[in-house]
């Protein structure tokens, strides 16, 4: 490979023929499964481990809630959260889970709202022609860069994403946010949640979704508060109507149940005995903290990789806010920025299509408001040799498609 060292653009040795140096791939991953969500299973995981699921059982009977409350309990003693914050079960998923703390919480204060990618941009959305508040500060960036964290006024609450899903991007820790803040934070941390880590002091409403970096199945959402989003919770009272699946707390009064497994909803015990073995097999491994090792591994080795691609570079604009989950890459050869905006969009689509045709990865194109590249999920779930012998494929799936779309 060469650089150009003036711009930057990669470009393969002179005179090479791609075509001729790369050979189609012999080895096939052994779990295919990429897919930003719902997630690659925990290895070794199979239908037999759901034998044990309270099916045809009330969610209210004793042998239901103790399921759910142990989910609570073991997800509170894995993250390590101080003993004071609360963990619930909600409906609908991380977006059930946010849009619940955002109905529940705003509109006390003015609102600091940040995003850079497509979530992110929801949330705004939601904050600004939802619920109307009109005492509300925007802070854009970009796919592959971060606001400006130092504008944040903190005297406001605040509401972001800790890891872009859909940009592969992540706030590089959570040193800017002060510890004797005002306002809550608000933080939508599915992609983040077990493989990134998170200081739980600074972070007062965290959401995430079991088919994320557990891997578990989609539908339920999971709610961390801290204190003083607790005490919010009780001292104010929304002035618009609250949905039932929102309703974390009533006439000063927080639903303690939803702390407890008594969930507002009925919750599938299929998809919380697949959780209970989710958290068991993450106790099993070493916990937190090798969950984050195995993600940080998994970025790692596709960081190696891009340095001698010439194609293939990272959408994340700087490596302290690449996310080790949500591995997002763009497409830098020139070649392909010469093409039309409409090509450029089918180069990766055909990409994932011909790599799934070979049972060499899964559900692997960008996310469909991101800018035209690739999006490798490298959470906890997913083994590090599966994505070293991902790699190759990459190569030759870029290469058979820039050769035929020459060709044609």
């Amino acid at each position: 490979m060469e650089i150009d060292k003036t711009t930057g653009n990669r470009f393969p040795p002179n005179g090479v023929n791609l075509k001729d140096t790369i050979m189609q791939p012999t080895a096939l991953p052994g779990i295919p499964l990429f897919s930003s969500g719902p997630c690659a299973k925990r290895p070794g995981w199979n239908p037999a481990v759901l034998e044990n699921a309270s099916v045809g059982r009330s969610h209210r009977s004793r042998t239901a809630k103790t399921k759910l409350n142990n989910i609570i309990k073991r997800t509170h003693e894995i993250l390590g959260l101080p003993k004071e914050w609360l963990v619930g079960i909600v409906p609908a998923s991380d977006t059930g889970a946010f849009e619940m703390a955002m109905w529940s919480l705003l509109g006390q204060r003015p609102v600091d709202l940040l995003a850079w990618e497509s979530f992110g941009r929801e949330w705004v959305r939601d904050v600004q022609t939802q619920l109307k508040l009109s005492d509300t500060r925007t802070f854009l960036a970009d796919y592959g860069g971060l606001p400006d964290l130092d504008r944040i006024d903190f005297s406001h609450d605040v509401v972001f994403t800790w890891n872009g899903t859909t940009s592969g991007v992540k706030v590089p820790d959570g040193n800017w946010i002060p510890a004797d803040r005002g306002g809550l934070t608000l933080c939508d941390a599915t992609s983040a949640v077990f493989s990134q880590h998170i200081p739980w002091q600074k972070i007062d409403v965290a959401t995430f979704s079991w088919q994320k970096v557990l891997g578990g199945e989609g539908g339920h959402g999971m709610i961390i508060l801290s204190p003083r989003a607790i005490e919010r919770l009780k001292s104010y009272t929304p002035e618009w109507p609250m949905p039932k699946i929102f309703r974390l707390a009533s006439r000063g009064t927080i639903n303690e149940g939803i702390f407890r497994g008594e969930t507002i909803n009925t919750p599938s015990m299929i998809c919380v005995e697949d959780t209970l073995d989710a958290l068991q097999w993450v106790a099993e491994i070493g916990g937190l903290q090798e969950t984050i090792k195995r993600s940080n591994n998994n970025l790692s080795v596709i960081e190696k990789w891009v340095d001698t691609s010439y194609w293939a570079d990272f959408l994340a604009m700087s490596p302290e806010t690449r996310s080790n989950t949500s591995i997002c890459l763009k497409i830098v050869d020139p070649w392909f920025l010469s093409l039309t905006s409409e090509d450029q969009a089918a180069i990766p689509k055909n990409i994932d299509a011909l790599l799934a045709e070979n049972d060499a990865a899964f559900d692997i194109n960008g996310y469909r408001d991101a800018p035209p590249g690739l999006r490798i999920w490298g959470g906890a779930t997913v083994e590090t040799e599966d994505i070293i012998t991902l790699l190759p494929w990459l190569d030759w799936a870029y290469s058979e498609i820039k050769y035929s779309h020459r060709k044609d």
